[in-house]
């Protein structure tokens, strides 16, 4: 099967290459703000599931592997969800300064026809460092952190908001590479990834440890 990524995010689309399979995105209109589940873990599964089953109710043919993923980051079990307005984004990024947080990024792997419907969440925890109000106020100005949960991007060269992560660093991009790459190998599945190319996507963040286990799997 070739792969069909349930998203409109750039960051997702330029990150599923990575498996180097056949693939291909589509934007879903789903209603994310039905989901209103406490639990943030799953909050993110269920968006994650809602995106992926919204695709399938479209499709016709039903001979592609849909991966639905949504992205959430919890400060204190509180939502940061993307922000409204650049005050907004300056209100998250103070909050989370200096501070520790966790990113979970949900994934469901859904071929309904093939009897396959695979879910999971990858956590990540980050800690921020000590950045300026004017560093916050020129990152905004770039216009990035508007799109972003938490209002921040992990991988922006100027602002590097991250001080210390403990976990994949792709999936606190919002899309768990490593962590799909063993499930799909789980599913039989053959993926001629390159090494170097999925351990150079890590950028310096190199303690992935689902990266550990693809490693040790091959």
């Amino acid at each position: 099967m070739n792969l069909l990524l349930a998203s409109q995010s750039p960051r997702r689309r330029e990150l599923i290459k990575l498996f180097n399979l056949p693939h291909r995105a589509i934007s879903v209109d789903a209603d994310e703000d039905s989901i209103q589940d406490r639990d943030l873990v799953a909050n993110v599964m269920a968006r994650a599931k809602l995106k992926a089953e919204t695709l399938e109710k479209q499709l016709t043919d039903h001979t592609e592997l849909i991966i639905g993923a949504d992205t959430a980051v919890s400060l204190n079990n509180q939502l940061l969800n993307k922000p409204t307005s650049p005050a907004h984004a300056k209100e998250m990024l103070l909050a989370l300064r200096g501070q520790q947080h966790e990113v979970h990024s949900g994934v469901v792997l859904l071929n309904s026809k093939k009897g396959i419907h695979t879910s999971f969440v990858n956590t990540a925890v980050v800690t921020m460092r000590d950045y300026s109000e004017d560093e916050i106020d020129a990152y905004i100005q770039t216009g990035d952190p508007l799109d972003k949960a938490g209002s921040y991007a992990i991988q922006h060269p100027i602002f590097k908001p991250v001080k210390k992560l403990d976990g994949c660093y792709l999936s606190v991009m919002g899309f768990p590479v490593c962590q799909i790459i063993l499930e799909l190998l789980n599913l039989n599945f053959e993926i001629n990834f390159e090494d170097s190319l999925l351990q150079k996507a890590h950028e310096e963040y190199s303690n992935c440890p689902q990266y550990s286990q693809i490693l040790g799997s091959k």
